[in-house]
């Protein structure tokens, strides 16, 4: 998905495309941040 909004962004210029692009990018980064702590926790 951020691959495409990107893309979309890059060849238009669409202000939209870049904010999906931007929380798509949020989306992951939290979810890799959640895996790191459920990680520790387990020791």
């Amino acid at each position: 998905m951020r691959n495409f909004s990107w893309h979309c962004f890059s060849t238009t210029g669409d202000i939209e495309a870049y904010l999906l692009y931007k929380e798509c990018e949020a989306l992951a980064g939290g979810c890799d941040q959640r895996l790191i702590e459920d990680e520790e926790e387990e020791g």
